[in-house]
């Protein structure tokens, strides 16, 4: 749609109505940071200010929670206004040029006389197309880049925030509130303001034009401009839980198609289909209800206000008409006036809609708010102070910890649900640690605990004997590589798969960190080799060689502490056979913890650790506790049964 109207006032491509998308009911956010022994966190009292909203959010809420990154912009933002308030004044000029025009050219047939006015209307609307392209330009522009730094800032903000958010949230709502929700915030904090600056004025330049040509008319007829704000008023709360209920629904289909895409195999393996169907139609009918729902209150309170303006300017006709026949006025003093009154109505409306345009808005609002204000599980020390050289001695020192969301007040520490009780270990240079365990003894969470995901309850992790909690989040987590269960895929070229483990790494780093994870032959050999370009979704290639590229990356990135979270999941035997090599390789001298229930790799463990229930149960070598015939023994009996061969 073009910025542009046939009004000279400035206009924005944004500030047509707010564009269709989810938002639910605002919920107080329940997410705080794990208690923790150390480190304070930092306060943003920007954050807090955005946290602190009520079930409903206001529009001064909303608008002062998100006001403060127009910062920057304020100056083009005045410079917007006041191109409105001039092209409102060569609007009103225009009008009062149409009105000498009539009465001195059209009404007595003077082509003479019509030379002056046309050629001063010609400039005041050469005038105000300048002044209006200005106007327009640097409003789109002012209005796109809030929009590029309100994305920017919630996106920054999400990528700090723990696991858990996520495993809370629903992928597609959530890329709907960094993309629809953000354009319609834009419309109250940027558009609102353009939007309201001009329809005051021209309000006021318009109402005061008319009262200069008839000071009683304009006063008759004006008396029913507060209908336009009664309109408003009452079609505003309806249409706003129409904006609710429509956001909510339109981010559940993107999330029902999201999930849909994404488990295509399940969904064709198990016949769901139809089921899969089911359920979109069952969101898009809600939407479909939420939407026709919110455009017939729209089109109910345009067609009021129509009928409203009509009663209006009819109403000045009948009166002008009267004046006219008792010679009290002429035909372009009434043609103004007229003119006035249907430029006059216009911005008025406009405040109305602008209303309902805001109050729609504040749903967006409301879900941004909710993501602002859940808090990083982590943040960093307020004076870190980094050691110069990290050798990778790990100590873990009495460890408890529990998932945010439980409550241990009506529980005490014996019976609270915590993933890890009272563990300690510690780990040295070059050494390899192999952690395992039955499913759920919390083998996967000392993996989450050493990168700074969350920090303990209660207990320390200390890194070269610095406590992890002391040191800079980005400064911890080059020293440690981890290679999580999932194997991560980047949507890319496979060199720029490998690369991001060290940015700014030259082609042969990247070709040698290959050759050392078994990689590069079979990327060689594919027709695109290094530049083949992968996705998430990739089948191009199979579970071993996404996981050698994930090994090549580790390597490539060289920290001194390796994590490997169930590096052969999922692998056949022959698969894992090829990866044990790399891993091998990986492991040298480096601080290796290796979380598995794949135990082919036991014998060659420098220190076993045996998790049950989040409590370290047994330690020692491989031959050790094969000696106690306990927990450990049990394990490496199911683990060294055959595997079933591929295919089979």
């Amino acid at each position: 749609m073009s910025p542009y109207d046939d009004q000279a006032t400035v206009r924005l491509r944004a500030l047509t109505p707010v564009p269709k998308f989810p938002v639910p009911e605002f919920i107080a956010p329940e997410f705080t940071a794990p208690e923790s022994t150390g480190g304070k966190e930092k306060r943003n009292p920007e954050l807090e200010a955005a946290a602190d909203t009520t079930k409903s959010t206001s529009v001064r809420q909303a608008f002062r929670s998100f006001w403060p990154l127009v910062k920057g912009d304020r100056r083009r933002l005045v410079l917007i206004c006041a191109c409105v308030v001039v092209a409102a004044l060569a609007e009103t000029a225009a009008i009062l040029l149409f009105g000498e025009l009539t009465d001195h050219a059209l009404q007595k047939g003077s082509l003479g006389a019509f030379w002056g006015p046309a050629a001063k209307w010609l400039g005041v609307a050469a005038f105000g197309a300048v002044i209006g392209y200005l106007g327009n330009s640097t409003a789109v522009w002012v209005a796109e880049r809030f929009v590029m730094r309100l994305r920017a800032r919630v996106f920054g903000h999400v990528q700090d925030l723990p696991p858990h958010f996520f495993q809370q949230h629903r992928q597609g709502d959530l890329v709907e509130r960094l993309t629809g929700d953000v354009e319609a915030i834009e419309q109250l904090v940027v558009s609102g303001v353009v939007r309201t600056v001009s329809a005051l004025f021209s309000t006021v330049f318009f109402f005061t034009a008319a009262l200069i040509l008839r000071w009683d008319l304009a006063l008759a007829t004006f008396v029913l401009a507060p209908l336009f704000w009664l309109a408003a008023r009452q079609f505003a709360a309806r249409i706003k839980a129409a904006a609710r209920q429509e956001r909510v629904a339109d981010g559940a289909i993107t999330s029902v198609v999201e999930e849909s895409l994404g488990n295509i195999v399940l969904t064709q393996a198990y016949n769901r289909r139809q089921a899969e169907e089911q359920r979109l139609r069952t969101e898009a009918r809600a939407w479909m209800r939420a939407s026709v729902r919110g455009a017939r209150l729209s089109e109910m309170y345009t067609q009021l206000v129509e009928v409203i303006e009509t009663v209006c300017v009819l109403a000045v006709i009948g009166l002008g008409a009267w004046e006219i026949s008792q010679g009290r006025m002429t035909l372009g003093q009434l043609l103004a006036f007229a003119a006035f009154l249907g430029y006059l109505y216009p911005p008025i409306r406009a405040l109305g809609q602008l209303g309902l345009t805001v109050t729609a808005a504040t749903a967006g609002a409301e879900r941004l708010l909710e993501i602002l204000a859940a808090r990083p599980a982590v943040t960093d020390p307020p004076a870190p102070r980094p050691p110069r050289q990290v050798r990778g001695f790990l100590d873990v020192d009495h460890v408890w910890f529990r998932y945010p969301g439980t409550d241990p007040a009506a529980m005490g520490p014996a019976t609270a649900p915590y993933a890890l009780r009272d563990l300690s270990f510690t780990a040295r240079p070059g050494e390899l640690v192999l952690i395992t365990g039955p499913s759920g003894a919390g083998k996967s969470t000392v993996s989450k605990l050493l990168p700074r995901f969350y920090d303990p309850a209660a207990g320390h992790i200390r890194l070269d004997g610095t406590r992890l909690d002391a040191l800079p989040l980005e400064f911890l987590r080059r020293q440690i590589t981890l290679l999580p269960q999932k194997t991560l895929v980047l949507h890319g070229t496979l060199r720029e798969n490998i690369a991001c483990g060290r940015p700014g790494a030259t082609d042969d780093q990247v070709v040698r960190a290959a050759r050392d994870a078994a990689a590069h032959d079979f990327i060689s050999a594919l027709p695109d080799g290094y530049e083949t370009v992968v996705s998430p979704a990739t089948a191009q290639l199979s579970g071993g060689q996404l996981q050698r590229i994930a090994i090549a990356r580790a390597l490539l990135r060289d920290a001194p502490v390796l994590v490997l979270d169930e590096p052969t999941a999922g692998l056949d035997a022959l698969s894992a056979r090829r990866v044990i090599a790399p891993l091998r390789h990986l492991m040298s001298g480096r601080t290796t913890l290796l979380i598995t229930h794949d135990l082919h790799l036991a014998p060659d463990a420098d220190r076993i650790l045996v998790l049950d229930d989040g409590r370290l149960t047994e330690s020692g070598r491989h031959e050790e506790l094969l000696a106690r015939a306990g927990t450990y023994a049990r394990l490496h009996g199911h683990a060294s049964a055959p595997r079933p061969a591929a295919g089979s």
